[in-house]
């Protein structure tokens, strides 16, 4: 196996959907043979906001059941829920005390959620620091990321060099990756946006039934040019459709002048793709304790790399070392 370390993380606010297999299940799986991966289910970054805490539990088991049905194979790439791994919660205050309050302050997610007033928590302003200490507690080389993540990226890249500089080399510098396999979903109501997790009538979740497929896809939005083909500025509805089905069937579609036509072999392709995903989920979900094992040995897997990276940060800022 290849010594290039790779992370990707999901956060266990919404149901995974077809974005997130297209974009980034799917290039993961792909990799699994030639890359040290690791999955991150990352709860503690849903508790940035108000929350229900019964729900957070149920969608970090439900998605962690939902990656093994979709083929993460968990003896080449561990699932880790995010708290399981306490490591990640000492270096993220250790890397606080190597971050300014403005470059925390600057994220755009932070200045977008915290400009209406109100209440803010203060983890949505530091968050951006945890993310950084779950990718440079596991070494990581390459992160796969989208341009909505670039600058939280260029946040642990940019902690990581001063670090090294200040203290010496403590932290491998990650870089970020565009998987080739990669594929960009669109909302299906609104293909202006990215497919989402918790908004937007347009998505398709990985385990919504054949009815509901069909129904999302039917209702997409597209135009009145009735021409179809490729055109993201014109036709950015069209576009998406063929991008989905050239994702999932891997073909261009039959008929250039029939939006309807369109829409149900995009409806069939999403369906041959999500119905083995739908029966080996009901198949794991009967057993969650067996998922709840593999949660564990995922964390046992990534822990004395993650303690050895502690070790290390806490020796370069001159803490006194003990016996752990």
């Amino acid at each position: 196996m290849s010594t290039t370390r790779r992370l990707t993380g999901f956060k266990p606010t919404g149901h995974l959907h077809l974005g997130n297999l297209l974009g980034a299940l799917r290039p993961l799986i792909a990799a699994q043979d030639g890359t040290a991966s690791i999955t991150l289910i990352a709860d503690l970054h849903a508790l940035t906001l108000d929350h229900d805490p019964e729900r957070v539990r149920a969608l970090t088991l439900e998605q962690a059941t939902v990656m093994l049905a979709a083929g993460v194979d968990p003896e080449r790439t561990p699932i880790v829920v995010q708290s399981h791994v306490p490591e990640i919660t000492e270096l993220h205050y250790l890397l606080e005390c190597a971050t300014g309050f403005g470059e925390a302050a600057r994220m755009i997610q932070f200045k977008e959620k915290s400009s209406g007033g109100g209440h803010v928590r203060l983890s949505l302003l530091t968050y951006p620091v945890l993310m950084a200490a779950d990718i440079l507690a596991h070494d990581i080389v390459q992160v796969p990321v989208g341009e909505d993540q670039n600058q939280h990226l260029e946040l642990a890249r940019t902690l990581a060099t001063r670090f090294n500089a200040r203290y010496g080399r403590t932290f491998t510098v990650p870089e970020g990756v565009r998987p080739e396999a990669a594929a960009r979903v669109m909302d299906l109501a609104d293909p202006t946006t990215k497919m989402g997790k918790s908004t937007g009538t347009g998505r398709i979740a990985l385990l919504d039934p054949p009815d509901v497929v069909r129904r999302t896809v039917a209702r997409a939005v597209t135009d009145e040019l009735a021409v179809v083909r490729r055109d993201p500025g014109r036709q950015p509805g069209v576009t998406n459709l063929i991008d989905i089905l050239a994702a999932c069937a891997g073909r261009e579609p039959a008929d250039p002048h029939s939006y309807g036509k369109l829409k149900r072999e995009v409806t069939d392709a999403v369906e041959a793709v999500l119905a083995p995903i739908r029966s080996r989920h009901a198949a794991l979900a009967g057993d969650p304790g067996h998922v709840r094992e593999i949660l564990a040995e995922g964390a046992r897997q990534v822990r004395p790399r993650a303690f050895a990276t502690v070790r290390r940060t806490r020796a370069a800022l001159g803490l006194l070392d003990q016996d752990r």
